[in-house]
């Protein structure tokens, strides 16, 4: 592995750099040319080089529901971990995208800010949260949004309100428009700041006890259908602790996939297609991804 320090639009570039050391699943095949940028105008230089010396240009949050395929990325990938500033104002909080969105609503509730507990123990990134509609324990990022700063792949700058996202479940704009998001800000209410925290310390509690957490994962695999909760199907269908490869069905929460055995993307994906294969021949319900699947086969 040549790791040589290289410069793209003054960024410093990791070549052939295995994705597994990033991807909460611990697989991942390599990317042709990984990038960490610290501010919006670094981002802005990016996308202007992959456009102009067509270069496939790949964006990943914190990589904490993802799948990269054991192949890894050709051309560009862009970790955007590096922007993590975090601000509090009035009512509200602004996070840039590679912010974890739980630091941010640590922040919002230390300042008595009410409305992101929810996010309290979810792992992704703002970024990431923004772009899928992330929720957890009856909230979703649309119930909070105010605002998103995003940049286009031209290079183009635009400032969405939450209507202008198309939320939906697990779904925004940005996943159609390839858009980059830079940063979002969170409208919030005044609140007790111990009594956000207890809500927060509680909704934790909750996750560690039903959640694998002590192994790697990418948190739940599936989207839930309506109607219907993913791990009791999966446990009626007799897959739970199924093992493929170094991937397992877990014992503590079946909607979970976890890497008990330096398992590869590959197993994660086999491991996919076989609960999607038995809860249809069971139920007739076809199990979609929540997961973002990414990258291509070795």
């Amino acid at each position: 592995m040549d790791n040589a320090q290289t410069l793209i639009a003054g960024v410093p570039v990791l070549t052939n750099e295995p994705l597994s050391n990033y991807t909460f699943t611990k697989t991942g095949g390599p990317a042709d040319q990984l990038v960490f940028p610290e501010t919006v105008q670094q981002v802005h230089d990016l996308v202007d080089y992959a456009r102009v010396n067509h270069v496939p240009l790949t964006v990943i949050g914190n990589a904490s529901n993802l799948i990269v395929r054991d192949g890894g990325i050709r051309g560009l990938v862009m970790i955007l971990t590096h922007m993590h500033e975090i601000t509090v104002a009035k009512n509200s909080v602004t996070a840039a995208a590679g912010a974890r969105i739980i630091d941010t609503s640590d922040a919002a509730g230390a300042a008595g800010l009410s409305g992101l507990e929810f996010a309290a123990g979810i792992p992704g990134s703002v970024g990431g949260a923004v772009f899928m509609n992330a929720g957890a324990y009856g909230g979703e990022v649309k119930d909070c949004l105010a605002s998103v700063e995003v940049i286009s792949r031209s290079g183009e700058l635009h400032t969405y309100t939450a209507s202008d996202m198309h939320f939906a479940y697990r779904h925004s704009i940005v996943q159609e428009t390839g858009e980059i998001v830079l940063s979002a800000t969170f409208a919030l209410k005044p609140g007790d700041a111990k009594a956000i925290r207890a809500v927060m310390d509680d909704l934790n509690a909750r996750r560690r006890a039903k959640q694998p957490l002590e192994y790697p994962s990418c948190g739940s695999v599936f989207k839930r259908p309506v109607g219907h909760y993913v791990g009791p199907m999966i446990q009626k269908a007799g897959l739970q602790g199924h093992i493929i490869g170094g991937a397992q069905i877990s014992m503590k929460h079946a909607g979970f996939i976890v890497n008990i055995n330096h398992a590869t993307a590959t197993d994660y994906l086999d491991m996919i297609h076989y609960v999607q294969d038995h809860v249809y021949a069971k139920f007739g319900i076809h199990l979609e991804p929540e997961v973002r699947i990414i990258g291509e086969e070795r």
